[in-house]
């Protein structure tokens, strides 16, 4: 269903503004995104912890070329006791190069305000199980419909489940 909005589905104003800075204005995206999560950095997850009036959260994995810890803001999305992450890259063309490093370690560290835990990384492979956790990721952040409406590619989801 990518490329695609059934007749119900409105793309929102926020998700094409998204859409648009991810495509054609990737170094400010990226500025933007950097200058948020440093802010909730330098606040202990505090403060910083929505975008666009919805909550976010700081998922850490290890680069798979540099070895080193890379963290990113992704939308905060619970599944019972699990996190639901969204490879959308705001609609990009491309996939985001923290869910290469997610598939490739296959765990990761996660921050929801102040409180951090590992996690197991399971990438959804099953079309009716995508289809019922795509449903999930849409009722918390309803621009991903827009994303998957403006992009020509399926948005890879992953389950990320408390590891011991």
């Amino acid at each position: 269903m990518t490329g695609t909005v059934s007749g119900n589905e409105q793309l929102t104003l926020s998700g094409r503004f998204n859409h648009y800075s991810s495509t054609y204005l990737g170094a400010v995206s990226r500025f933007y995104a950097r200058l948020h999560r440093r802010l909730f950095e330098h606040f202990g997850g505090a403060r910083f912890t929505t975008l666009f009036g919805r909550p976010v959260f700081e998922l850490t994995v290890t680069g798979r070329k540099s070895g080193q810890a890379r963290p990113v803001m992704l939308m905060l999305v619970r599944d019972g006791a699990d996190l639901l992450a969204c490879g959308s890259n705001g609609g990009h063309p491309g996939t985001p190069n923290w869910w290469k490093n997610l598939e490739a370690a296959g765990h990761g560290q996660v921050r929801v305000g102040r409180d951090t835990w590992p996690v197991a990384a399971r990438v959804i492979t099953d079309d009716a199980e995508y289809d019922r956790r795509w449903a999930t990721l849409v009722a918390a952040y309803p621009d991903f419909t827009t994303y998957r409406a403006l992009s020509p590619r399926r948005f890879p989801i992953a389950v990320l489940t408390r590891a011991n």
